[in-house]
This record gives structure tokens, sequence and C-alpha cells, in this order.
């Protein structure tokens, strides 16, 4: 593994303020900086903001500014947010930072010299919004970009070409042994079609609009002092001129070629074929790895701020915390597929994954320490490795294959393979029992168990800390522990234990929400919910009288019954009733079953349908009914 990890957002282009596809691209890329840190290797994070093109100068004019002012606002924008999200990053770049005019002029000037740009004249259609052009075949409806929708303009004007076309075998070639170049695999073969269907010279000057880079003075004679850099040739040697290419920075080019490109899946194009195309016309090693993701819409409508229903990330942040917003948008959905935004499935994951499962788990370790041990917990560590041996390999083997998910960008997969290590520590608490053992005073198994739920929060906290900072660093400092990189090396790969402890307590990490926090700004219609007497037909409601219980030892809320509908076998349910009703309880009592559910599997075990109860502030009661019935008869 080399000692240096370079990657980078996307410049972000500055026609308005930062939105949630902006935040989570940022973010993915502040977890992997983070993780590179732990991994002990010198990290550079660029991120920053695209600022030329006809379609800022458009916007400017709008808003009564000239280009420089608006693009100077809205830029200030994005570090803002950044800053209060306390982003990592190393370098912010400007496209209108001199450095960058210098290596983007530079880069021309040597692609040109090669023979690779030559001029012409381009008729073609333009869209200003993806500031693209596309060929007819293209198109949508003949004039709409297939992208974004909206309507293209025909473009005709002298132009300067880079040869693309040149590059198509080489591409394919690179493609082809680099199979792990894009991620994920499905945007792979995506980037193969579109250059397998041939690529055409590509147009990267203009002369229709003045707020571009020029071209550099060795090419631009009298009749090419108006073009200017086409925005997305200008945008990609960011990537170069952060690191001093050709230009009077400090010299950082030992980082390249660049270990992550994140970019939203609309703009793979540009960096999956004509970064390549370009970097391989300047002689310089490709990108590692370009990881595209995909968009984001809230309450599964497409955002819009006509409609009003554009999420913004810092008003998010403000309410419900940094953390949280970081662990949903990592968590909810797979790295590459669209994610849906709402305030209900955001408050499922604070309750049930940050506070259930998480801050219950620390909350209850430290419960225990001080009742039974006055927060100080030792055990002889021999003897622990030896009662704990299989438990402390299985969490050692599911640490170490962390590293592999981080590395392919499967961060929601990262998280889940953790909170598997926090549902097994929660597990053990309910099989053992420690509670009981205190009062048969076997004090020495439930410190062993203390320390085992303290060796599991410590490295989890460690491994979770590239995705939630905050929480990491609180969960460490009950331990007496901070964020270093030596601890990965010690307690993740080395797989080092401790054996005794002194907690220091800390408030709840995460209180239970009950209500959202933010105003909805467009409340949904509400509907009743009519059926039809035909629909409700279909439904079959049975009496039926539990004849067996069991409890299932690895979950802390199913029990499996036995209940007879007065057929020839009994049916099988699983339910979710146990902190309501014990096993003994349950024998003999008539209930209500949906008979007519599809069978199901739940932790392994067959479902033959479901038992009816209610529930409110005063718990959970089965549905019965008034008087003994024959078994099997039906509800209506």
């Amino acid at each position: 593994m080399s000692s240096k990890f370079y990657i980078t957002t996307p410049i972000y282009y500055v026609n308005d303020i930062p939105h949630i596809g902006h935040a989570y691209t940022t973010i993915i890329v502040d977890v992997l900086a983070r993780f590179h840190h732990l991994l002990g290797q010198e990290v550079f994070f660029l991120t920053g903001t695209d600022e030329h093109g006809q379609k800022i100068e458009q916007a400017a004019t709008k808003k009564g500014k000239n280009p420089k002012e608006y693009v100077d606002e809205i830029s200030k924008s994005f570090k803002d947010i950044w800053e209060n999200f306390e982003i990592s990053y190393d370098k912010f770049i400007r496209t209108t930072d001199s450095y960058h005019l210098q290596t983007a002029q530079k880069a021309f000037l040597k692609m040109y010299q090669r023979g690779d740009i030559y001029k012409g004249e381009y008729e073609g259609n333009y869209c200003i919004s993806c500031e693209a052009f596309f060929t007819k075949s293209q198109l949508i409806e003949e004039k709409k970009c297939p992208d974004c929708k909206k309507e293209t303009t025909l473009v005709k004007e002298e132009s300067y070409f880079f040869k693309l076309s040149a590059y198509q075998d080489r591409l394919l070639e690179f493609y082809k042994q680099h199979n792990d170049f894009i991620l994920p695999k499905s945007r792979y073969n995506e980037v193969i079609k579109f250059v397998e269907a041939g690529l055409e010279d590509l147009s990267i000057t203009r002369t229709s609009f003045d707020w571009g880079i020029k071209l550099p003075s060795e090419i631009a004679s009298k009749d090419s002092k108006k073009h200017v850099m086409y925005v997305w040739l200008d945008a990609l040697i960011n990537y170069l001129s952060a690191l001093g290419y050709q230009n009077t920075l400090n010299n950082k080019m030992d980082f390249w070629p660049v270990n992550y490109h994140i970019v939203g899946k609309d703009i793979l194009r540009f960096h999956a074929v004509y970064w390549p195309a370009f970097l391989m016309s300047l002689e310089l090693p490709l990108p590692q790895h370009i990881a595209a993701h995909g968009w984001w819409t809230r309450d599964g409508q497409k955002m819009s701020k006509s409609v009003g229903n554009v999420v913004n990330p810092q008003e998010v942040v403000n309410a419900y915390g940094l953390d949280c917003f970081r662990y949903f948008i990592l968590r909810e959905v797979p790295f590459g597929q669209d994610g849906d935004f709402s305030q209900r499935a955001l408050i499922e994951r604070i309750n049930s994954d940050l506070s259930n499962d998480l801050g219950n788990l620390l909350n209850r370790l430290l419960g225990m320490s001080a009742k039974y041990f006055n927060n100080h917990l030792k055990v002889d560590i021999q003897a622990f490795r030896t009662h704990y041996k299989e438990e402390l390999e299985s969490i050692h083997r599911t640490l170490m294959g962390l590293e592999t998910l981080m590395q392919k960008v499967q961060i929601n997969r990262y998280l889940e393979e953790i909170w598997k290590i926090f549902a097994l520590a929660n597990g053990m608490i309910a099989k053992k029992e420690p509670w009981r053992l205190a009062k048969e005073d076997k004090m020495q198994e439930v410190a062993e168990l203390l320390v085992f739920i303290a060796n599991l929060l410590i490295k989890s906290a460690i491994c979770l800390s590239p995705c939630m900072p905050k929480t990491a660093e609180e969960i460490l400092s009950v331990f007496n522990l901070s964020l270093k990189s030596k601890y990965y090396l010690e307690f993740i790969r080395d797989n080092q234990i401790v054996s005794e402890v002194v907690l220091m307590p800390i408030s709840a990490l995460f209180p239970k929400i009950e209500a959202p926090l933010l105003e909805e700004k467009q409340k949904e219609e509400k509907t009743q919910n009519f059926i039809t007497k035909e629909e409700f037909s279909k439904i079959e409601i049975k009496v039926g009288t539990i004849m067996g219980v069991e409890v299932m030892p690895k979950s802390e809320k199913l029990l499996k019954l036995q209940v007879d509908l007065g057929e020839e076998r009994e049916r099988q349910i699983i339910a979710g009733i146990k902190p309501y009703y014990s096993a003994q309880e349950l024998v003999g009592r008539q209930v209500c079953v949906l008979a007519n559910l599809k069978p199901a599997k739940l932790m392994g075990e067959l479902s033959e349908g479901m038992i009816l109860a209610v529930k409110d502030e005063e718990g959970l009661s089965l549905i019965q009914p008034q008087m003994i019935k024959k078994n099997g008869s039906p509800i209506s």
C-alpha cells in the first residue's frame, strides 16, 4: 500500500447553493479520507468550485452581478457549509484561482503541441444546463437534452477540437485491463458501451461568451483570442492544478495518480471517458478508481425548487445533528443506487439503529459497570480469551473484512457489518442475563461479559470513526482513549484486547425522537385508505388456540408459537410479543389469526400466519374473542 492517498470530490458548479447531493458526495469523500488517515497514510483531500461557463454568466446576469462577484458569493457558501460539517479537506480549489489558469493553459498548449488539438468548425446541439454537446441521435424529442430533458441550442461556431476519437481503442484496452477502474460494476459496463458505440472528436472551446479561461498566448492569434476553454476541460484539469502541476504552487505530484474521484452518475462520462483521454494526451498516469453514486429524491419525488421539496442539508444537520445525518445518508442507500430522503426514514434510523442498537448498548455497559463494579472492570486476560474465544475471533474476522468494503466504496455494507457486532453484543446480554448472574453471585462472569462489551465498543468505535467522528470520539472517551491511527493498528489489525478499564460515564448518545423536528414545506394531502367489501372478503381471520410456545434464543422480541386453527396440523407462527407475554401465560390462550397471509421466514423459521394485537402507550395486548370459540371459526 502506498504511503500517499489522494481523493477528490468533483468541483461543484456554482449556479446555486449546496444541496443534499453535494453533501452526500463530500461526506463519502470525507469518510474515505478519514479511513485512510486511520491506516496511517498521508492523505490529500481536494474539493472546490467550478466557476466558469455560459450558465454561470447567465445566472450572474439574472442576479444583476458580474460573474466574479456572483461566483465569489456562491463559492463561499460551499466553503462555509463544509466547515460547518467539519469536512476534513486539505485544499479548496476555485477555477478562478490564478494558479489553476496557469495549469489549464499549459495543459492545453501541451495537448496542442502533441497534435491532439486542432481548429475547425462545430455545429451541434448544446445544453447550457449540462454544459455538454449532443449528437442528433442522442437527443430526445429531436431537441431535448438526454440528461436534464431541457431544450438544447443549435450551435455553429469556430472551435478547437480534441481528438477524442483517436483514443477510443486505448481507452477500451485500459478498461479491459482495469476492471475496477469504474465503480460500481454497473457503471463500468455503461461506460464501455458508450465508448464502443464510437467516440467523436470533442469541441473544447467556445466563442459565444467570455466567462472562461482564454487560450494560451502561444495559440491565441488574432482570430482565436475570442476563444475560451470548454468548461469541462477547464474543470477536469483542477485535479492536477491543485497538486502544483505546471504552476507556481508547491509540487505535490507525488500524490498522482489519484486514488479515487468520487462523482455523481450524471458526470461519470466526463470523468471516465474525456478525462482519461486528456491524461493520455498529457502522458500522465490515469486515476486508479472513478466511483459514481446515485441521485437523491425526497419522499419519493424528484427535488424541485418550484415544488419546494429541496433538502437543505444544513437545516437537517441543525435539527438532527451532524453524525445522525452522516449515518443516515451513508447507511440508507447502497453506493451507486438512488436514495430517498424522508424525515420518517431518518427518525427510524436514529431511533432503531443509533438509539436502540448502539446508544442503549453503551448505556447498559455504563449502568451495569457502575452498579456492580463502581466503573472499574478487571478480568484475568487468559481466562477471558478462553471463555470468549469464539466471539472474539468472529468480531476480528468482521473487522478485518471492513477494509475491503471501504476500498470498494461499499460504505453502507461497511456500516451493516459494524451493526452486526452491536447486535452480537446485545444478544450476548440477553443470553447471559448478567442481572441474574449478579443475583447468583457470579460476579466474575458478569465482569467478563462487560469487558467483552467494552472491547467490542472500543474496536467498533475506531472503525465507526470515519463515518461518525464525533460519536466515535464520545464512545472512546468512555475508555479514556482518543482517535489515533496507532489504535487502528493495535486494536483492529493486531487484535489487542483490554482486560482492565475504568469507565468515564457520559450522557445518552442518541435520545429517542418522538416527532419530526423539521416543518415539512409541502404537506401531502391526507387520503382515506378505503377498501371495498370485496377486498375485505379476501382476508381470512380465524380463531385459534396457542398450544405451545418456544423462546427464540437469538431474538429479544420473537416467540415461536404452535397454534391450533382446527386444521389437520398446527400452524407455526413467529410473533414479536416476547417483551409483553411469557410462555406460561400464552399456552391455552385463544387468539385471532390472519390465516391466509403468505408464509415467510423470520430468523430462519417459517411463519404461517399473523397473530392480531393492538398497541398503544400502555403496551401491547393480543386480540381474542370474549368467549371460547371453536378453533378455526372465521371472523367476519
